[in-house]
């Protein structure tokens, strides 16, 4: 027997934090690098990785005139969230909060290898989760982000990669729900690999549903929660390549299939794609007449986003 979800108390604002992270026109801003990451980012310009480059260039993302127009929420990194601009006098989180942006903050710790598998991974970071988002939640932050990833090759994903997955994104989005964070639900299925769009529908299929399932049978409030899965591309050297139009029509048709109208938004991983690319697909599913589309359908890039200002700075 049910006993209520495990938003609790927080079901009225993490519905509400939902709505506005999908407003029409608007998406989020993935800017939740690790310092590793960013510093592979940096190398590409030249730019040696310090706390003071990190903290200038996320300054320049944070106060670019307008953003507020279109983008709803930003993900940050742990030192991010809890960082000032340049000149020490103002918060990230106050900044952003200030210009109608929700806060947004990754809680993962990571990936590890299943043992005995063909090196699919497990996410890591449910140990003290609950405490890390209560902190979060008082230092500003209204959403959450977990990435977990799957591959397809060969016999993979395997069943007990994708069980593994579903039960693990389940469990992160209930304890942040319980600590008044939007979990962003995100079951990336890599690019890489010559398989055709039709396998990356089928597989996608199997990994939605199942993360589907868990979410009922753990009582998240789906209404307070967000999807950021993959489009459904051809592998990254498939010879058959996929136009705009066919790559929006497989995504919204394998979403139909097993996301429930109840669900908000999903916000679109870019997933290596081009800027152009990433733009063109999601426009095509916006555009798209004759199919039923009950959640906002909106982006949640870093690189697309964040590529041309890279080279600029």
């Amino acid at each position: 027997m049910r006993h209520g979800h495990a938003s609790g108390a927080f079901k009225d604002e993490l519905m509400k934090t939902c709505q506005e992270i999908c407003a029409p026109g608007k998406g989020i801003l993935a800017a939740d690098e690790s310092t590793g990451t960013i510093g592979q980012r940096f190398a590409g310009i030249n730019v040696e990785n310090t706390h003071e480059a990190r903290q200038a260039y996320r300054e320049l993302l944070f106060t670019a005139p307008d953003i507020e127009k279109h983008i709803s929420g930003v993900i940050m990194f742990d030192e991010t969230v809890k960082d000032t601009n340049a000149a020490g006098d103002k918060k990230f989180c106050d900044m952003l909060r200030a210009r109608g942006i929700h806060c947004g903050i990754k809680v993962d710790t990571g990936l590890q290898v299943i043992g005995g598998s063909d090196n699919e991974t497990a996410t890591q970071g449910l140990d003290g989760l609950g405490k890390r988002c209560a902190e979060y939640y008082a230092l500003g932050c209204r959403f959450a982000k977990w990435r977990a990833v799957l591959k397809i090759d060969g016999g993979c994903p395997s069943e007990h990669a994708i069980a593994e997955t579903a039960t693990s994104l389940a469990r992160y989005g209930s304890i942040c729900q319980q600590n008044g964070l939007v979990p962003i639900i995100e079951p990336e299925i890599l690019q890489d690999g010559e398989h055709t769009i039709d396998v990356c529908a089928d597989v996608s299929e199997r990994v939605f549903t199942a993360v589907m399932q868990q979410l009922f049978k753990q009582n998240l409030l789906i209404e307070g929660l967000l999807l950021k899965p993959n489009m459904v591309t051809p592998g990254a050297t498939c010879p058959t390549r996929a136009t705009n139009q066919e790559i929006a029509w497989m995504t919204v048709r394998t979403l139909s299939r097993t996301i429930v109208p109840a669900l908000p938004g999903v916000c679109f991983l870019s997933g290596g794609q081009s800027e152009e690319d990433a733009s063109l697909n999601l426009n095509c599913m916006n555009a798209m007449t004759g199919v039923q589309k009950p959640w906002a359908l909106t982006f949640s890039y870093g690189r697309a986003l964040q590529r041309s200002v890279l080279a600029a700075w």
